[in-house]
C-alpha cells in the first residue's frame, strides 16, 4: 500500500492506494488550529489508524508514506517555509514525523503531488514535461519531468504565482499588492480573489469568481468583460510558461479550473505571445478534482 497524505488548512486527509492506483481507502479530520504538535499527532493518527484498519482487512504489508503540505523544505535549514499555515513555517516537520511514526516518510509541495498524480495516472498520464497549476485562492504550480518531480536546488521549481504579470498593460502596473511582499505578483491576478478585485475595480460590484462567471454565461456584458480579462492574463502567463519550459501538458486545477471555456478560450489567445511558430502544448483540466493532492503524496 501506499499511504498519502494532504495536509491542508482546514482538514487533514488520508488515502491508501494499491500498487494498480485503486484506492483502498480515505479517511479526514480537521486540522488543528494554530497547534504545531497537535497538528504532528493528529497526522500520526490518521497513519495509526488506517494501517489499523488495512491489516484487518489483509494486507500483508505497509508501504510508503508521502505527505503534500504547502509551502516546502528550505535545504538551508531542513525546515518548512513559504506555507501559507504559518503554524507550520520554521518547523522540523519531515524530522519530526519520520520520529514520531518511526518510519521513512517523504514530503512535497501541494502543488508538486497535485502535477505528480496527474502526471502519473490522471488527465496528463504519459506526457514528458506536465505543468500542474493550481488556480484557486493562491496561485501555484508543480513540475514533473518523466514521472520525477522537479524541486530545484532552492526547493521553489513550479512557483509561477510569485513572478510578475508578463507583458504587463500601463493600467495593471505595479499591480496589487502580494502577502509575499512584492507587487504585481501573478496570484494576485489569476486567483479567485484577483478576479474579484478585477471585476470591483471596473464596475464597484462586490461579487464572487464564480457569480461573475456564472453571470457572465447568462449574458451579462460587465462580467464578460472581467471574465475575458482575466482570461488574457492567464493566456499570457501561461505564454511565458511555455516559453521558459515548453511543457507538454499543462494541466489546470483548484476552482477557477472549472471555468470550462479556458481550454478552448486561452489557446486561442496564448499563441500571440508564445515564441513559436504554433503551439501543440495541451490545456486540459484535471483529472481527480480535489483528490488530486492526497493522490499525489501517495505516489512521492
Amino acid at each position: 500500500m501506499r499511504l498519502g497524505i494532504d495536509l491542508g488548512g482546514t482538514k487533514i486527509e488520508i488515502i491508501a492506494l494499491d500498487d494498480s492506483g485503486t484506492e483502498r481507502l480515505r479517511r479526514r479530520v480537521p486540522t488543528p488550529k494554530g497547534s504545531y504538535d497537535e497538528t504532528l499527532q493528529a497526522i500520526a493518527a490518521l497513519v495509526r489508524d488506517a494501517e489499523a484498519e488495512l491489516r484487518q482487512r489483509g494486507a500483508a504489508s505497509l508501504g510508503t508514506l508521502g505527505i503534500g503540505t504547502p509551502g516546502a523544505i528550505s535545504r538551508a535549514t531542513g525546515r518548512l517555509k513559504n506555507s501559507n499555515s504559518v503554524v507550520l513555517n520554521g518547523q522540523p516537520i519531515l524530522q519530526d514525523l519520520e520520529a514520531l511514526l518511526q518510519r521513512p516518510v517523504k514530503i512535497s509541495n501541494d502543488a508538486n503531488c497535485f502535477a505528480l498524480s496527474e502526471a502519473t495516472d490522471g488527465a496528463a498520464a504519459g506526457a514528458a514535461v506536465v505543468f500542474g497549476v493550481i488556480l484557486g485562492t493562491g496561485v501555484g504550480a508543480g513540475i514533473v519531468i518523466n514521472g520525477h518531480i522537479l524541486t530545484g536546488p532552492n526547493g521553489i521549481a513550479g512557483e509561477w504565482g510569485h513572478n510578475p504579470l508578463p507583458w504587463p498593460q500601463a493600467h495593471e502596473l505595479p499591480g496589487p499588492q502580494c502577502y509575499c511582499g512584492k507587487r504585481g505578483c501573478i496570484e494576485t491576478f489569476l486567483s479567485g480573489p484577483g478576479m474579484m478585485q478585477l471585476h470591483q475595480r471596473e464596475t464597484g460590484d462586490s461579487l464572487s469568481a464564480e457569480e461573475i462567471v456564472a453571470r457572465a454565461k447568462q449574458g451579462d456584458a460587465a462580467c464578460e468583460r472581467s471574465l475575458q480579462t482575466w482570461e488574457n492574463r492567464l493566456a499570457r502567463s501561461l505564454a511565458h510558461v511555455i516559453n521558459i519550459l515548453d511543457p507538454d501538458v499543462i494541466v489546470l486545477g483548484g476552482g477557477m479550473s472549472n471555468i470550462e471555456r479556458l481550454y478552448t478560450r486561452v489557446p486561442e489567445l496564448w499563441g500571440h505571445w508564445v515564441f513559436s511558430d504554433r503551439v501543440d502544448t495541451k490545456l486540459v483540466q484535471h483529472c481527480f478534482g480535489d483528490s488530486s493532492g492526497v493522490r499525489g503524496a501517495a505516489w512521492l
